[in-house]
């Protein structure tokens, strides 16, 4: 019986999920799709556990049990915002399949580098989706026309900095050839000094802020 009401109450939650992102991503505001697929995620587990624990058909559950399955329901959730709207939002890849099927099916492969820069940065207003999310997540700060790392930001950096260094793969597979390439993509780049921000831009407006 335990068993049957656990998958009982786990399809309930990826209803309840399902349904509250469907309705959320159609009718409210979103500040962050992650951000907001995760808060759907767990108001339908809070939502959930009113029934989990008051319901007297769930009385046979241990405080273990229940709490094993609000864990549950929280990771799936979590495993749903992450792999699903997030993913589709963000994926390069899923761009590139979706562009083909635009074009007809084609595009050739010297110009799919000006598909990206031309078409892809535009069509998904990609600088203003990142600039957001990051002012959002509160890894960047814009002053005076300067986007700034904030102190979380730029912890942030050095670690995913260092996992790329010493912990991505050395030997990944692109263009045909097997490369450590993307461990240091920064091994070849070159400085333009014409984006640089100028100290004004650091400097504390009337109010003292940054």
């Amino acid at each position: 019986m335990k068993i049957w009401l656990s998958l009982l109450g786990c399809a309930a939650y990826a209803l309840l999920l399902l349904v509250g992102y469907a309705l959320h991503a159609r009718f409210l505001p979103v500040d962050v799709v992650f951000y907001s697929a995760l808060a759907d995620a767990v108001l339908a587990a809070a939502l959930l556990a009113l029934p989990l624990y008051r319901v007297r058909t769930f009385a046979s559950f241990s405080a273990l049990e229940r709490l094993q399955l609000l864990a549950i329901w929280l990771l799936a959730g979590y495993a749903f915002a992450i792999s699903v709207p997030t993913v589709l939002d963000r994926s390069l890849s899923f761009y590139i399949l979706e562009k083909l099927e635009q074009r007809g099916g084609g595009i050739r492969a010297e110009a799919m580098s000006r598909v990206f820069t031309d078409e892809y940065l535009r069509e998904h207003r990609l600088v203003d989706v990142r600039l957001t999310e990051q002012l959002e997540s509160g890894t960047i700060e814009i002053v005076g026309g300067c986007v700034r790392l904030t102190a979380r930001g730029a912890r942030l950096a050095r670690a995913s900095r260092w996992f790329r260094l010493h912990l991505l793969p050395r030997q990944r597979l692109l263009a045909g050839e097997y490369t450590d390439a993307l461990t240091d993509p920064f091994r070849e780049s070159r400085a333009e000094v014409d984006y640089a921000c100028t100290p004004a831009a650091t400097e504390p407006d009337r109010d003292g802020a940054r």
